[in-house]
């Protein structure tokens, strides 16, 4: 006990050094998170202590209360049909399917306990929620059991339980909750090493569980389980202060997965944000990122409030929140209203039936965190600009919006074209850039497996009425997308002779990101302006196709004319000895199937909507209007939509340069006439509907003329988008020192652990505790043999450490060992990973069925059941090599045992010579030494 006899000087120095630290990240003292300084009085403490419960119990029946009625709804949802909603007993049908359903509705259980504790009935239902899933064995789907996504739902939300309801739980419930908490941190801890998430950056999958692991290890360390606590949370801040130094690079706001997966990210991302303030003073509401994000949720909205720009894999909106994300916004980062004005409008244009129905699992998961993170003291208050459509650009998601977040009233349009760099213009300059040596090795780190191949392409809805859209959450194809794709195919495609851009997936459900020439994939928008009404956007995508059909520019011009009447023209210009003969545009409607249509000698399509006939029409630059064809496509089993419907207008390039015109119009305007004709430098179009007239003039980017992109002439008023309608982009440098930001954040952790260290052991040391007790600080509960699981034979106890042999800073030497781990833990990791994207995607994402063992195997923490692990084959000669070598001596080598053994009982048993039977069973016990390593190396390489 005399190692911590001098805990009264290291208390005040690490209050006082605490105290700076906060003082000194406070960058906005307002609106900041109380730090708690390891000030706990045991639960609830995650989002709130337990004096505080008071006050909330007063908010949900005044400021809070619409708030407490969407969490009061949700719980008499569940009470009503509790079957529905409970986990299943059974770990054969928890494990069956995809089932982040049951951690997702449980915060929300919780959080209404907390509010209503007079509601018996929802606190029994809560103990029985929590009660059936820590019966589980497992909480990962039994079809993935390499995917720990599952496992995070579950864990973050049943730590999170855990802590709002600690005090309602039995003493018996709480042991029991926590060794289950435990066991499933450690696992995430484990994983974390060689699973993807621990080091593809900005993907959704790693602030999801990330923030798990962090919530189980908070958890953990309030209830004294310091080691492993300390140990866990260092390891979120490593990979996370890593993402956020990243992050800086994205200079737009956006996430380059799209609106509805940034909502997954953001769900975690914020919750991880708000609680490495309150409790270790890491303050993050500077971000530059963070200032910009309401961009990327407020102009990404069409009008009414209900669909959003589906960019990448998708639904129609969100998958999480995002009221959640817009108060916390609001309260922490904007402070002006807005954040409360967009969830409100967002909360009441909610589709309560069909397209854009939030999903049962999902509806439910951010309840508890918008109600913890709204502050009625902002009164909603729209952006400045609200009422007015306004053009916006992401310039490192490479999108272009306009009329976003309007109501849904006629010539109330919606517009957006997309053409960017693979992942983003940050994580493509990462990785082409050779930027934070450090930590990146090439696409590695990052995952772009839910891009679509979608350069050049664009969404139009006139009157807010989705007319081309994007084709949502399906396979990785071209022809799904809003882009075009061309013939002869240079390369083997998917639909030969038809090839698509270079990130098409032909055998897999995500886009191929990481090799050859889909690596490199890039578009570019070249110019993006309003002007007197009319909005032009001009985007080049050759850089998405392959080098080999020699395209030199893929130029994709859009020319909003009036609110109801868009003018697309595409330019294709080859390089001699291009291949390329044809060419195919597409345009989707997910919702409605097109029907032919014909105006003025022209073809066309329709769409039948409830306010009238939404039209298109096409011409090339020869005057001739090839019929299309209609069709739908179904997607395959494993997507999460049926399909799509579609336009594929084919036409032939005759020449080196070759341009199409396409004319969408909505149920105001009638085409009265379309013509087309240019020569090499321009392109003129020339449109009659509506009773107006417009005159379009459009110059190749690379002909030499007037320094302009195009000129407009309506009603004898003339518009010019010169050159100052160039999108300028500006490389961002790599931040200095990122290595040191990281480590400054680590910094925090060790005194606050300290802290918790000394209280405990100054509890400890009042007279009548025992040493055992004192020990307790350092270890996490004792595991126990689960229903349907083995218990291994490397699983003993838990040695509990005595207080006296801890060091002085016990967490010093544990950041030494964890370092080391760390490194070739990583580096082993990412050495193993799969060359082929397909195969690591599925790895990391995919849902099909595999073969794998359960090894009982000991791992690194204290002697536990090792993971489930997938049996897969060696790769490469030299494994494979060896593997045969340890086969063959141990074949050899259990030959000589029997042979010895056989000596032994036969000849040596009657030898006088006791000498002789000494040594040979000194050659027998050294044999079986060999024979059981032989057989532990066979086992590992499975040989």
């Amino acid at each position: 006990m005399r190692t911590h006899t001098r805990g009264a000087p290291t208390v005040v120095f690490i209050h006082v050094l605490c105290f700076v630290s906060a003082r000194v990240t406070d960058e906005n003292p307002d609106v900041m998170i109380p730090f708690t300084n390891a000030n706990y009085d045991s639960h609830p403490m995650l989002y709130f202590s337990r004096t505080e419960v008071a006050e909330l119990q007063l908010q949900a029946v005044s400021s809070h209360g619409h708030l407490a009625a969407r969490l009061t709804e949700a719980v008499h949802t569940m009470l009503s049909s509790p079957l529905e909603y409970l986990p299943p007993w059974d770990p054969k049908d928890y494990s069956a399917r995809w089932n982040e359903i049951y951690g997702n509705n449980l915060g929300a259980l919780a959080m209404f306990c907390v509010l209503y504790p007079e509601n018996i009935e929802a606190r029994d239902m809560a103990k029985d929620y929590m009660e059936r899933m820590a019966a589980q064995p497992s909480w990962l789907v039994k079809d993935a059991p390499w995917d720990e996504v599952p496992l995070a739902h579950s864990l973050v939300g049943f730590a999170t339980a855990f802590d709002f309801l600690y005090n309602y739980l039995s003493k018996t419930q709480q042991e029991r909750f926590l060794e289950v908490i435990a066991n499933a941190s450690g696992y995430m801890y484990e994983t974390s090493y060689r699973r993807g998430w621990g080091f593809q950056y900005l993907h959704n999958h790693q602030p999801t569980n990330c923030m798990a692991l962090l919530t189980g290890s908070l958890v953990l360390m309030n209830q004294g389980y310091l080691q492993e606590a300390y140990l866990w949370t260092r390891q979120v801040l490593t990979i996370m202060e890593k993402s956020l130094v990243l992050l800086r690079e994205v200079t737009d706001g956006s996430l380059y997965e799209g609106v509805a997966y940034g909502s997954y990210t953001t769900r975690s991302l914020f919750q991880y944000m708000f609680l490495v303030q309150r409790h270790f003073g890491i303050n993050h509401f500077g971000h530059p990122w963070l200032k910009q994000h309401f961009a990327f949720m407020y102009r990404t909205i069409l009008p009414g409030f209900q669909r959003t720009v589906a960019i990448a894999d998708s639904n129609y909106n969100w998958f999480y929140g995002p009221e959640s994300q817009l108060v916390f916004l609001d309260k922490f980062v904007m402070r002006n209203g807005s954040g409360n004005w967009l969830a409100d409008q967002i909360r009441q244009h909610r589709v309560a039936e069909g397209p854009g129905t939030p999903s049962k699992g999902q509806r439910w998961c951010t309840l508890h965190t918008e109600f913890l993170w709204y502050d009625a003291s902002l009164k909603s208050v729209p952006p400045a600009d609200f009422g007015t459509p306004k053009l916006h650009y992401f310039e490192d998601w490479g999108v272009v919006t306009y009329g976003s977040a309007l109501p849904a009233e006629t010539n109330r349009s919606f517009l957006s074209f997309k053409s960017g760099k693979l992942g983003g213009r940050a994580i493509y300059d990462i990785v082409h850039g050779n930027k934070y040596k450090d930590w990146v090795r090439g696409w590695r780190n990052f995952n772009a497996g839910h891009e679509h191949p979608d350069q050049n392409s664009f969404t139009f809805a006139p009157n807010g009425v989705p007319f081309v859209t994007e084709a949502l959450y399906g396979p990785k194809f071209t022809f799904l997308n809003n882009a075009l794709m061309f013939a002869p195919a240079a390369s083997r495609g998917c639909f030969p002779p038809w090839e698509g851009q270079v990130t098409e997936a032909c055998a897999s459900k995500w886009s191929r990101y990481k090799q050859g020439a889909a690596a490199g994939c890039r578009g570019r928008v070249v110019a993006a302006a309003e002007r007197g009404g009319v909005v032009f956007i001009r985007g080049e995508g050759a850089g998405a196709y392959s080098p080999r059909l020699r395209l030199r520019s893929v130029q994709r011009d859009l020319l909003l004319l009036h609110p109801q009447l868009l003018l697309l023209v595409d330019q294709v210009r080859l390089a001699p000895g291009s291949p390329v003969r044809a060419a195919a545009s597409f345009f989707h409607n997910v919702d409605a199937p097109f029907e032919a249509a014909a105006a003025g000698g022209l073809h066309g399509a329709l769409l039948r909507q409830p306010d009238g006939l939404y039209k298109m029409y096409w011409a090339d630059d020869a005057g001739r209007s090839e019929a299309a064809g209609l069709a739908s496509a179904a997607y395959p089993r494993g997507f999460p939509y049926n399909g799509t419907n579609f336009v594929n207008v084919t036409r032939r390039l005759r020449g080196p340069l070759s341009r199409a015109a396409f004319l969408f119009l909505g149920p105001a305007l009638d085409l009265r006439s379309l013509r087309v004709r240019g020569d090499a430098r321009r392109l003129d179009v020339f449109v009659a509907a509506g009773g107006r007239a417009y005159a379009a003039r459009l110059w190749s980017g690379d002909a030499p003329g007037p320094a302009a992109f195009a000129r407009v002439v309506a009603d004898r008023r003339a518009v010019l988008f010169d050159r100052g309608a160039a999108v300028r982009g500006a490389a961002v440098a790599e931040a200095p020192d990122y290595a040191a930001r990281v480590e400054r954040s680590l910094r925090r952790l060790r005194p606050v652990f300290r802290l918790l260290e000394e209280r405990a052991l100054s509890r400890a040391r009042r007279p009548g505790v025992s040493a055992a007790a004192v020990g307790s600080v350092l270890a996490v509960p004792r595991r126990r043999p689960r229903k349907g699981r083995r218990q291994g034979r490397g699983e003993q106890p838990r040695r509990q450490e005595r207080a006296g042999a801890a060091a002085p800073d016990i967490f010093a030497q544990i950041e030494v060992d964890e370092e080391k781990i760390r490194h070739k833990a990583q580096m082993l990791a990412q050495s193993e990973l799969p060359a082929d994207e397909d195969e690591e995607m599925e790895d990391l994402l995919a849902f099909a069925d595999v073969t794998y063992d359960k090894r009982e195997n000991g791992d690194a923490l204290h002697g536990r059941p090792g993971p489930v692990r997938l049996a897969t084959a060696s790769r490469g000669g030299a494994p494979a090599l060896s593997a045969s070598y340890t086969r063959l001596f141990l074949v050899l080598n259990i030959a000589i045992f029997f042979v010895m053994l056989a000596t032994q009982l036969t000849y040596f048993q009657r030898a006088p010579s006791l000498q002789g039977q000494r040594c040979l069973y000194a050659v027998l016990l050294a044999d079986s030494c060999v024979l059981l390593w032989l057989y532990a190396s066979c086992s590992q390489s499975q040989c």
